[in-house]
């Protein structure tokens, strides 16, 4: 088997295991040098044929930069080779795979011509195109019937869509994002969360272990709340808190006195509905508005912010810890979960980071590597106490929601137009898969303020007492 020996399937109860793990192309045979090298070279020789001035060659290498990187991306993607793999593909004819209905789509792809990613998609979306078989099954053998090649619609996506958002990022658009999304429906959401309502990676305690969905988001929820030492009294604030359950988990089992903020109308109201009903309105409560309208001096002993930082955008990242900081007091812990990529990507990352931004989480541009949040969290003005990665437990979760979405998602035709359906079925689906492989994962970041009287040593934990170590 040569470069394919080593590779050995895993068996874990607690996730979906991996069917087909290929390795895809990506960074690892894209050479920077050549690119950059395309960039400089073919506006130089245009300034040098035309006799331009040195400064129409600068103006010009700037407007050719996009659509040399579109064309590079679009090549490269086209004809690279997968890099070391160790996992060989069944070579199986796309109709094993797919149900084309489309007679023009279903000429151009058979056997083994291999359909681009993008194509597959918004083929499903409009019906052309139906799995055969079990979604996630299919997806989990993607390599062997799908390209990973960029498409023109994804370009246009990313000049027209993502750059603009990405650059202006107000907070309007933050507001009518995160309503278009959350204020959907509180029935389509519970389809897949449960009742439990958490839209965040719950935490596995043990990968041999089948738990249950709420298992994993009680078992998140009271490690967040272990991790800022959260004690009884303690005013705590929850950034983004969704329909609320941290809120309330804490306020219940910590006794802290609990603020959660969401821009979402239904969130809340769903949110103080329950705190009501548990008797934990005197010191857990929602309140719809953006965090950054808190009265001046206002200040809480722990904060946590889980998975909502990605929506702030990459350009008022610093800007939003900033704000948290003034929020904080000195001994303050602050937690914050985030969605991360990883640095050695691969095509299959970027595609499926478009479709999420076109698709599920518009606006969330700042889903990045682990050194960027860190950078931005020391120069915000605080020191990182510890990060844990946990994507593997995100696709545990994710895997949870697939299954519940899978039941669940024939009640909600009528009420819900088809296409949103479809999106869901890949979104769960490809993502299960793309955090189980790192193409997406999650970071678990504690950090306070970087000053010289905060007391570290109460921070020090059973990780470094070897007694504790056990056999792992």
């Amino acid at each position: 088997m040569g470069a394919e020996e080593g590779y050995k399937p895993t068996t874990w109860a607690g996730i979906k295991n991996a069917t087909l793990p290929a390795q895809g192309a990506g960074n690892q045979t894209f050479d920077n040098r050549i690119f950059f090298g395309v960039c400089a070279g073919v506006p130089l020789f245009i300034t040098y044929k035309l006799g331009l001035p040195l400064w129409a060659g600068l103006v010009l290498a700037v407007l050719l930069f996009l659509p040399i990187l579109a064309c590079t991306l679009y090549l490269t993607s086209r004809f690279a080779s997968r890099y070391r793999n160790r996992v060989p593909l069944p070579g199986k004819p796309i109709e094993d795979y797919l149900i084309i209905h489309d007679p023009e789509l279903k000429a151009k792809y058979h056997g083994r011509n291999k359909i681009p990613m993008e194509t597959f998609f918004e083929s499903y979306f409009e019906g052309k195109i139906d799995f055969n078989g079990e979604p996630i099954d299919v997806m989990e053998m993607r390599h062997d019937w799908a390209a990973f090649q960029f498409q023109l619609g994804q370009f246009k996506f990313f000049l027209t869509q993502w750059l603009p958002e990405t650059f202006w990022h107000s907070r309007d658009q933050d507001e009518n994002q995160v309503r278009d999304h959350y204020d959907r429906g509180d029935d389509f959401h519970e389809a897949f969360l449960g009742p439990s309502m958490v839209y965040t990676s719950g935490v596995m305690t043990d990968p041999s272990k089948d738990e249950t969905l709420e298992q994993l988001q009680e078992n998140k929820m009271r490690l967040i709340c272990e991790k800022v030492h959260l004690k009884k009294g303690e005013k705590h604030l929850d950034i983004g808190c969704g329909w609320g359950t941290l809120t309330g988990f804490a306020a219940k089992n910590y006794g802290s006195d609990s603020t959660g903020v969401s821009l979402s109308r239904n969130q809340v109201a769903y949110g103080n509905k329950k705190f009501e009903e548990q008797g934990i309105k005197d010191n857990a409560k929602l309140v719809c508005m953006d965090f950054r309208n808190f009265p001046s001096g206002s200040r809480y002993d722990k904060i946590t912010c889980v998975e909502m930082a990605e929506h702030v955008g990459l350009r008022r990242f610093q800007t939003f810890l900033h704000d948290v900081r003034e929020l904080l007091d000195d001994d303050g812990m602050f937690y914050m979960q985030v969605a991360g990529l990883r640095a050695t990507w691969q095509y299959e990352d970027f595609i499926w980071g478009l479709f999420m931004a076109k698709y599920i989480f518009p606006g969330a541009d700042a889903s990045t590597p682990l050194y960027w949040y860190i950078q931005q969290l020391e120069m915000a003005g605080f020191e990182v106490h510890n990060v844990d990665t946990i994507g593997v437990h995100y696709s545990a979760t994710l895997y949870k929601w697939y299954q519940n979405w899978m039941k669940n998602r024939d009640s909600l035709r009528g009420k819900y137009d088809e296409h949103i359906i479809r999106v869901w079925d890949i979104f769960l689906a490809w993502s299960t898969i793309a955090a189980r492989q790192s193409s997406a994962t999650c970071f678990s970041i504690v950090a306070h303020k970087n000053r010289n009287d905060f007391d570290r040593a109460k921070l020090v934990c059973q990780r470094t007492n070897p007694a504790a170590w056990g056999s792992n």
